[in-house]
């Protein structure tokens, strides 16, 4: 409930950029004009989501006999769940990772890397797998849409707004006044809106380590995988892909910068942090 509870508020906190910036401006054109045209990029990209993110990935479906332990727990997963099961693909990707797309549970996907098939024991796969799940469950893909329309509302908002701080007045002709404020907080709205962003995908990703957790009634198996994950992902770069669908794979895959400010800007939560909840999980199970 608290990651819930977190990512209503810091959507309503992405909404309340966009109704500030829109008062600052003057009148709701603007508004209505750059939301709308966040809606129809973020929406097709929903849409489409599973397509778009598979093909970056070079992604194939997996058939039944090419791997059935791994088509035996997404199916076993997603009973539990209640959900349909989910298509399989492999990425050909030595780098261990995982991911979910598709825009709800019955058009999902979800994708493993050749490697962490290697790398995994089945009870850690298991929990991997769980947490993806997990995903879908939470309908964490069509949150993460809802942020990126908002986030892009603001950005649009954002470059407007610099325009009419530079050359003077509100969108209703009035007075601009203090140009250099609007100037600063034209530059701040962008960055605050991706920080509120990257903190949702923390908190959706906490949530997916619960639910993955509940899934597969094996939290120390989860927890293994994030260490021997956390481990790799550093050593291991991903080959291909963009570094904006970092947000999609269970740990990190492309840039591991230690420190208090990678965290900050991170969109994964510490491995660490994710690994104690864990184990605190399981010792309560006791």
């Amino acid at each position: 409930m608290t990651s819930q509870i977190k990512t209503v508020l810091l959507l309503a906190l992405l909404s309340g950029i966009i109704i500030v910036l829109g008062g600052l401006m003057g009148g709701r054109t603007g508004v209505i004009i750059a939301f709308g045209l966040a809606l129809v990029m973020n929406v097709g990209s929903y849409w489409y989501s599973d397509k778009i993110v598979l093909s970056m990935y070079r992604a194939r479906e997996l058939a039944p006999e090419e791997a059935p332990y791994l088509h035996q727990i997404v199916e076993e997963l997603a009973r539990n769940a209640g959900i349909p099961k989910p298509r399989v693909c492999v990425v050909p990707e030595e780098a261990p990772n995982a991911f979910a797309t598709g825009r709800d549970p019955q058009h999902a996907v979800v994708a493993v890397t050749e490697g962490i098939m290697r790398l995994l024991s089945p009870e850690e796969l298991r929990g991997v797998v769980a947490h993806e799940v997990g995903h879908i469950v939470n309908r964490d893909i069509l949150i993460q849409t809802v942020a990126g329309v908002l986030g892009s509302a603001i950005v649009t908002l954002a470059n407007i707004f610099q325009f009419t701080a530079i050359f003077g007045g509100n969108r209703d002709g009035e007075g601009g006044g203090n140009p250099i404020g609007a100037l600063v907080l034209a530059l701040l709205a962008p960055i605050a809106a991706g920080l509120i962003q990257m903190a949702i995908s923390r908190s959706r990703e906490y949530l997916a380590d619960d639910t993955g957790a509940e899934l597969c009634g094996q939290p120390l198996a989860l927890a293994g995988a994030l260490a021997k994950l956390g481990a790799a992902s550093g050593r291991i770069p991903m080959q291909e892909g963009n570094p904006s669908t970092e947000q999609m794979f269970i740990v990190a895959p492309m840039f591991s910068i230690d420190g208090s400010m990678a965290n900050l800007f991170s969109t994964h939560p510490p491995l660490e942090e994710r690994i104690r909840r864990l184990q605190a999980m399981a010792a309560a199970r006791r």
